[in-house]
């Protein structure tokens, strides 16, 4: 048995991106705000480049940061708000 591949959200990354900067946060100060055990700004910089995707836990911070559902992060069909 294989493990199958998913499709990967293509704008995901721009969007986490576009929430950090709509709160004009650096990447180490949208840590602090995440509050997340083991997040790093590294990380960040690889989720805004679509390098590596956040866990479960993480997109629902950010949805919940943003006040949006974390079906806008993930849905490439949806966009996000124009005022975050």
């Amino acid at each position: 048995m294989g493990r199958s591949s998913r499709p990967r959200p293509k704008h995901l990354a721009s969007k986490l991106k576009r929430i950090r900067q709509s709160f004009n946060l650096t990447q180490a100060e949208m840590v602090k705000l995440l509050d997340q055990k083991g997040l790093y700004p590294g990380h960040v910089s690889e989720y805004e480049r679509g390098e590596r995707e956040p866990p479960y836990p993480t997109l629902l911070r950010y949805a919940r940061l943003a006040k949006i559902s974390t079906d806008v992060l993930i849905d490439d069909e949806l966009e996000l708000p124009k005022r975050l």
